[in-house]
């Protein structure tokens, strides 16, 4: 059996949404494991997947337009109080 892991929704008539479709050929059934936070595994400094994705993007786009600093550049003041 493989095992893929993604995340995605559950709506109010307990329908489960994919967040993007899995790349599978003809597979007909599947078995389902739905893991569901409690409220002491919610992390508030956890980031949503679309919050990454659009950083990722964003960051990206600044390295292609050349929006960058050198490396060393980044360090200065990192000391300072």
């Amino acid at each position: 059996m493989k095992a893929i892991e993604t995340t995605g929704k559950i709506d109010d008539r307990g329908r489960l949404f994919l967040a993007r479709p899995l790349a599978l050929a003809n597979y007909s059934h599947v078995r389902i494991i739905v893991l569901v936070p409690e409220d002491t595994d919610i992390d508030p400094d956890d980031d949503a997947i679309e919050t990454v994705l659009e950083g990722l993007q964003q960051g990206f786009h600044e390295a292609i337009t050349g929006q960058t600093l050198p490396l060393s550049q980044l360090w200065d003041g990192i000391d300072d109080n």
